[in-house]
This record gives C-alpha cells, structure tokens and sequence, in this order.
C-alpha cells in the first residue's frame, strides 16, 4: 500500500493502482451500480485531458516535460490500455468530480512513470496542478459526455439505415403479395404485405433522420469556462485554443459554445437527445409487436409470415418456437424509454450554475444509444433478413374475409354488399363464393378488382379510376 493525502486526510491506496486517493474515496462512497463508466466516457475524458495538456503547453502555462508525459500517457490509455483503471461507479454524487478525479490520477501516475517516478509522487505530475491545469469537473464531464453521445450516434445513425435498407428489400420482395388489412385488430381492407413493410421503413427513415442531425445539437462544448462558465482560472488564449485542439484530436465538429454558462447548467439537450431514441424505441415497438401478431401460431394464429427460428421455446410443449428476437427488441425499447424519464427528471433536476445530476444522464444516455444500436442489429440479422410469407395462409385469410366487399361495394352497391356479407356468415361461405353465386359480378370483372394493383391503389378496384 502507498499513503496519499487530500483534504481528509491520509488514506492508503493500493501500490499497484494507477488511481490515487479520491478515487479511493468515491469506490467507499459509491457502490451503487457496479457499473464503471462507459467505456466511450472514459475515452472521452481522456481526449479531453490531452486537448488541455496541448492547449496548455502552447500557451506555456504547462511545462513541456510534464506536458508531453500526460499526452503520452493519454494515448496509452486511448490506444486501449489502463481501462481498468477507471473504477468509480457510473452513478456518483458530485457532478461527475470523482470521475474526472478517476482521470486525473490515471493520467498523472502513468505520466509519473513514464518520467522514471513512482507512482503517488505527485510532485513529478500531480493529477490537479498538471493534469487538471485550466479545468473544472464541470466543463470536462459535460464535454465528454457530449464527444462520447456524437461517436456513439453516429454508428448508432447508420445500423438504423441499415434497418431501413432491409425493411425496404423486404417490401419489394412481398410487393404482389395480397392479404387482409387490420384495424383495431379487425379485418378492415386488402393491403399488401409490401406495403406494410414499406410503412415501417418509412417510420425508420424518419428515426434515421433525427438521429443523424441530432448530433449537430451536442457540437457546442463549454470546456475552458470552468467552474461555472466564466472561464475563471483560464487563460483567454488557452479556452479558444483547447476547443482546436479537441476539434483535431476527435475528429468532429466541435465549437465552443457562445454562452459557456448554459451549456454548464442546462441539459436539456441531452434530453432532446434521449427524446429522439425513445421516438426510434415506439416505432421498433410497433414493428416487433407486429411480427409477432403476424407470425403468431403457427397454427392457431394469424401465421401470414413466419420468422426465423432462432432457439428451441419451450421445455414442456415440444416443437414450439417463440418470436424471441420480436421479444427482446421490445425490451430493449421498454428500458430506452425508462432511461428517458429518468434523463428528464435529472435534467431538470438542475440547480441555479450546475447540474449535479449529470452522472445519471450520462450513464442511462449512453446505455441507450448502446442498446440501440445492439438490438437493431440483432432485429436485422437474426429477424427481418429471414422473414419469409405463407402464400396459402395470406390467401385463405383474406378470402374469408369480409376484406373483399369495400373493394366490390363500387360495382354492387353497398345494400348488395350488405345481403352477400349476411349471406356468407350464414352459410359459413366466402365473400367471393356467395358473389360468383349471385351473379352480381362476372368472372372477367371478378378477376380484374383482385388483382393486387387494383385493390391497394386510390380508386374503384376494376373501373380503372385511379388517376
């Protein structure tokens, strides 16, 4: 063990541990979760701290040995190294402190050693003089989190259009396949399985859509306004050079923001963030929820399509196999949307200069994007890709249906559409066997008002109106 010192006093600190005393500190105070933080939070604190080494080695206010040290040791951990280091818990009071604490003692001990020093002397690279120079928890979090939520959108952004993609292949593929339309969970019209497919994807272009823009919104970052917003304690020179020096490191967008303040104390932006992922959460609900509808069965279900077995379903009914993928995407969506009110109440939960709350919605943020993205491309490739139709099944439900009779009401009129419905439910027969029987419509005008164009497009199926 080692002895370091801080504000309480002395505390020992395991010998081998890159992480110093206020980490120790926040391990005792917060065993909450045993979750550390995101690995992409991490990452971007990292990137942060090396921004700040650059931008204060440039403006001298750092020395160049040390400087250079804490760049090294930032790119050990950014080249994968040291992660395990990063041990406080993911939920922690104190605004994200022992986090960036966690980061600041990491950094400093492996630059200590890098300079031929032993870890804990903090006075050949201390974690708060050096690591931390120019910096506050309070601009450092929030701009992580910020650089951590754009990498993760924007992978996140484009499985999303990979779901559109495959809901897309499967509407041409099930183009010409007719089936009975459902209201209220009744049989309302004839649609094509094709078009039902292409309304999801057309649900999912718009989650595509927000999704990717939405990162536009987290570009601006309050890193060099310190404690509150007002840069205290920062050179002039190193707040506009520290955002370059991020620009060039992360490789995205960023720009200080015009008013450091706001960004420091408000998070609503975080919540408009979530409020998109829980958009994207109803509509993979309704997605899965209908698959699951239209494969229920095989038997004694509606059975007009069937998924891709995945597992065997149970261990008392043999050959049963559950719609698990449907399952587990619905899941995913449910936990989303609890993340998202906890998002909200944390936000607002904000106090005059400072959100304290802000661990909470960095970790629920991040674990929604994760598992987002995760579970879509599980929906892709082990559900949607494989969904296959049951030609028979589609053609039987819909013919004994009442689905044909809107379709023939333009040619018989309603009252006659009426007797035939009456007809069919008395003599357990179908629409178009009570129709053929009544000679209401011949076989020429019959075929012409199924054909699959003619009954889902505007118009009278068979008069060739739709224009």
């Amino acid at each position: 063990m080692r002895i370091e010192y801080d504000l309480l006093g002395p505390r020992e600190v395991p010998a081998e541990a890159y992480f110093g005393i206020h980490t120790v500190r926040a391990l005792e105070n917060f065993p909450i979760t045993g979750k550390a933080l995101h690995p992409e939070l991490v990452k971007a604190l990292v990137m942060v701290k090396k921004a700040a080494a650059l931008a204060n080695m440039k403006i001298g206010g750092l020395d160049k040995r040390k400087g250079e040290a804490i760049v090294r040791a930032c790119d050990e951990i950014l080249a994968g190294r040291f992660i395990d280091q990063f041990v406080v818990d993911a939920i922690q009071g104190g605004a994200g402190t022992s986090s960036n604490m966690n980061a600041n003692e990491v950094i400093a001990n492996i630059a200590i050693e890098l300079l031929g020093g032993n870890k804990g002397d903090y006075a050949v690279v201390h974690p708060i003089n050096d690591v931390n120079m120019s910096q506050s928890t309070n601009d450092v979090y929030p701009t992580a989190l910020r650089i951590a939520a754009i990498n993760m959108l924007i992978p996140l952004s484009e499985t999303i259009a990979c779901l559109q993609e495959a809901l897309q292949e499967k509407e041409s593929e099930f183009a010409g396949v007719l089936k009975i339309g459902r209201t209220q969970l009744q049989d309302a019209v004839p649609v094509t399985l094709g078009q039902e497919f292409g309304a999801y994807s057309q649900a999912v272009a718009r989650d595509r859509w927000r999704l990717y823009k939405v990162e536009e919104r987290l570009r601006q970052v309050n890193i060099g306004g310190t404690a509150v917003g007002t840069g205290l304690n920062a050179a002039r020179r190193y707040i506009f050079l520290v955002t370059e020096k991020l620009r060039q490191i992360t490789g995205l967008g960023l720009a200080r923001a015009e008013y450091m303040m706001d960004v420091t104390q408000n998070a609503d932006v975080f919540v408009e963030v979530s409020g998109l992922l829980k958009s994207c959460a109803v509509n993979l609900i309704k997605i899965a929820s209908d698959l699951r509808l239209l494969s229920s069965g095989p038997k004694a279900g509606i059975g007009e399509i069937t998924l891709p077995p995945m597992q065997a379903g149970s261990s008392i009914m043999p050959g049963k196999v559950n719609p698990i993928i449907p399952e587990v995407v619905n899941q995913v969506a449910y936990q989303v949307m609890g993340n998202d009110l906890a998002i909200t109440l944390a936000a607002q939960a904000g106090q005059l200069e400072l959100n304290a709350m802000l661990p909470l919605i960095a970790h629920n943020l991040l674990e929604s994007i994760e598992i987002t993205k995760n579970v879509v491309s599980v929906f892709i490739d082990r559900c949607i890709k494989g969904i296959k139709v049951n030609h028979d099944r589609c053609r039987i439900l819909l013919e004994e249906s009442y689905a044909l009779l809107p379709a023939l009401t333009g040619h018989i009129g309603y009252q006659n559409a009426e007797k035939v419905a009456q007809k069919a439910l008395e003599e357990r027969k179908s629409v178009l066997e009570v129709v053929k029987e009544s000679g209401l419509i011949d076989d020429q005008l019959l075929n012409r008002i199924k054909d699959p164009y003619e009954m889902t497009k505007p118009g009278v199926p068979g008069k060739g109106d739709s224009k």
